[in-house]
């Protein structure tokens, strides 16, 4: 059957990789991937699948075909977006590609049981988190599993990511001549550094693997005049989604008592959160026996700490995993020049093949032997469990 699988993917390798090197040139960036996701839904419309577009973002979408009737629901996730200014300097160009050429390996090779396989072109991952909005407008939470593909230094996968606040605090005060009338003003910049202080109180009263980041972005003006406006941006972060919770909540109680202690008022904008994924260690031993297979280059272990992405989100939601596979020189750095030369070699289009054997495989795998999703759904439930009666 894998034999089969890589065939289909090795016979489309042309299509595949002049569909990843046209997506690099358009390098559309997130939000504007017009070109890129048309692309990519006329492609798999062509194939069988049924396209909808705009799945909660204008360039989004999901193709689904269905096999017989009934069976489990596969996901294979991909991003298009690249850097503004810079281009895809992140290997998104490459992901779909590899997922359309696992799907179609998938589909054409594996007939006789039911299943539903789903592509969904998840955009605008490097600013505001497109699966995050798309799984708030109901999309993702139909998968039995789902799978992703991300280009890198070494083939592994990850354990851990970060879950993520991000804030943007507006103090407002009362303007005032600092020598003259300084009884008169009420300082919006003297909040934020009570807010900054505060945070560092709290340092001591959180798991030490929690990240609290903070900056000024506006001051609020001269030395000599109490500032009216300030304007202050936080970050907040941990390897669990409850802990954050706690901590936000905190975070949010500083703010306020901020604005007390300095009788000012502020308004707060609070983006989009990212969720701490539930890791599948049954999901990432599987993509790695396939990669072993399917002779993956540079394979490393698995990455016990990461930052935060939106797939983090889905995989709260989910079980799944995501194949890093390798394409880039081993010390290069994501959003760097080195992925960006790497865009269009020979070692890019050779990871997109690679990774598309390894998902289809273990897509195979899972819906040619059901106890092995059950048991992955079984563990991803357990782990869920776990994560919130341990912050409880």
């Amino acid at each position: 059957m894998k034999e089969l699988l890589g065939s289909v993917i090795d016979d489309r390798a042309k299509d595949l990789t002049a569909m990843a090197d046209q997506i690099f040139d358009w390098a559309e960036i997130s939000g504007k991937e017009y070109r890129s996701s048309a692309l990519l839904m006329e492609y798999l419309q062509k194939e069988g699948f049924q396209i909808e577009s705009g799945t909660g973002l204008e360039t989004a979408f999901r193709a689904t075909y269905q096999n017989l009737e009934g069976g489990p629901t596969i996901g294979i996730l991909v991003e298009y977006d690249a850097l503004e200014g810079i281009g895809h300097a992140c290997g998104h160009h490459l992901q779909g590609p590899t997922g359309i050429g696992a799907a179609i390996a998938v589909k054409e090779c594996i007939r006789d049981i039911p299943y539903r396989l789903v592509v969904y072109g998840t955009p605008a991952e490097e600013t505001l988190g497109g699966k995050i909005v798309m799984l708030d407008a109901g999309y993702m939470k139909e998968l039995d599993l789902a799978f992703m593909s991300h280009g890198s230094p070494t083939t592994g996968v990850d354990e851990k990511c970060m879950a993520l606040e991000n804030f943007v605090v507006t103090f407002h005060g009362v303007k005032s001549h600092a020598a003259i009338a300084p009884e008169k003003g009420r300082s919006a910049f003297d909040a934020a550094l009570l807010s900054f202080h505060a945070i560092e109180m709290l340092r001591e009263h959180v798991p030490e693997d929690t990240r609290m980041h903070y900056t000024i972005r506006s001051a609020g003006g001269p030395p000599n005049v109490v500032p009216d406006t300030a304007v202050a941006e936080y970050t907040l972060r941990s390897y669990s989604t409850d802990m954050l919770d706690n901590i936000v909540q905190r975070f949010l109680d500083i703010i306020k008592g901020a604005s007390l202690m300095t009788s000012t008022t502020y308004d707060v904008q609070r983006d989009l959160p990212f969720k701490s994924k539930i890791v599948s260690h049954t999901t990432n031993d599987l993509l790695m026996k396939n990669a072993a297979l399917e002779q993956a280059p540079c394979v490393a272990p698995p990455r016990l700490k990461t930052g935060s992405t939106d797939f983090g989100n889905v995989l709260y939601e989910v079980p799944g995993s995501c194949i890093r596979i390798a394409f880039v020189e081993k010390n290069a750095a994501a959003h760097s020049e080195e992925y960006l030369r790497a865009g269009k070699t020979k070692s890019a289009h050779d990871a997109i093949l690679c990774a598309a054997k390894i998902i289809a495989d273990s897509i195979a795998d899972v819906l040619l032997d059901p106890e092995l999703l059950k048991s992955i759904k079984e563990e991803f439930l357990q782990a869920k469990k776990a994560a919130s009666s341990f912050e409880q």
